[in-house]
């Protein structure tokens, strides 16, 4: 048996669906191979918040899942649309990789470090809403690109600093080019951020028992958390919100914020126990994953009840 596994066709995409295919082979011993496949958001030229449609770094990946071209798809989770897709299963989410953001700049300094009128890339609304918030004065540069070229641009002298996830980064080899990580006291990451989704066909029982020998529990329950939060407030890719979930034993932490052009900024942080609903055991799935969801979905709540409803983005 061979596993096709559906990968976007950039650099980091490859790599990451290389790492999947390295866990399934240590753990199971099954052969793998890695299938291209071209998406809308590789072929849309415009910034990333004005895309056509939710999900167009996925769509075409779940198009070829759906119609047998591929056994699995391998994603950013921090890309998937907050509804599920009728016949697929988010079979496993593989040991998070660190979900912060990390600043690039040509001669080393950090965030304080640049000077005013400094020009900043990056494509991400939430990114560009706190560095507002944190450097007004900065000049701040809509950016695509795969993050050899995004790096570049830096090194090249076009700008002089850009916003990049740590993940994407270690992925690559490329962490010597982080001037400063940006913690989340600072920006908080994406939902799920630096964590992988793999997905596979709902009926595909043989593969949904193979890929739960690489399904990371902890992994999967911080980025539930924090997604809930996107479906809690109906965001979309132009909204500005930023999650981040600590799991310490049985008690599941949340921070979310929102962030409005204009520096509107709102922010909530909530505990849960996972283990508190009589029908969850031990973290075993489904009472932990729905506690976990309702963590998130109770900040999401909470944010639009904060007044972040007036500048999110639908």
């Amino acid at each position: 048996m061979t596993l096709r596994i559906g990968t976007r066709g950039s650099a980091l995409a490859r790599t990451q669906s290389g790492l999947v295919a390295e866990a399934i082979a240590a753990a199971t011993g099954t052969a793998t191979e890695l299938i291209t496949v071209r998406t809308l958001g590789d072929d849309h030229p415009g910034p990333l918040a004005q895309m056509p449609q939710p999900g167009v770094f996925v769509s075409a990946l779940r198009d070829a899942l759906l119609a047998g071209a591929v056994d699995i798809a391998v994603h950013s989770m921090k890309d998937l649309p907050s509804a599920p897709v009728e016949g697929i299963t988010l079979a496993a989410v593989p040991t998070r990789e660190d979900a912060r953001d990390a600043l690039v700049t040509a001669d080393g300094g950090g965030l304080a470090d640049l000077p005013p009128g400094a020009r900043v890339g990056t494509g991400s609304p939430r990114r560009a809403a706190r560095l507002r918030a944190l450097r007004p004065d900065l000049e701040l540069v809509d950016l695509r690109g795969n993050v050899d070229s995004r790096v570049a641009r830096v090194t090249d002298g076009e700008l002089d600093a850009v916003v990049l996830a740590v993940a994407g980064l270690a992925r690559l080899g490329r962490t010597a080019v982080i001037a400063e990580i940006l913690e989340p006291e600072l920006m908080l990451p994406a939902p799920a951020q630096g964590a992988l989704a793999v997905e596979c066909r709902s009926d595909d029982t043989e593969t949904i028992a193979l890929l739960a020998s690489i399904d990371d529990r902890p992994s999967r329950l911080r980025a539930l958390a924090e997604r809930a939060v996107l479906a809690a407030v109906g965001a979309s890719c132009a909204s500005a919100i930023g999650a981040l979930a600590t799991l310490d034993g049985q008690v599941l932490t949340l921070a979310a914020d929102a962030s409005g052009p204009a520096g509107e900024h709102v922010m909530e942080s909530l505990t849960i126990r996972l283990d508190a609903d009589p029908g969850a055991h031990s973290g075993a799935a489904p009472g932990a994953e729905l506690r976990a969801i309702e963590l998130g979905t109770l900040a999401g709540t909470a944010l639009l009840a904060a007044g972040a409803d007036v500048f999110l983005v639908r």
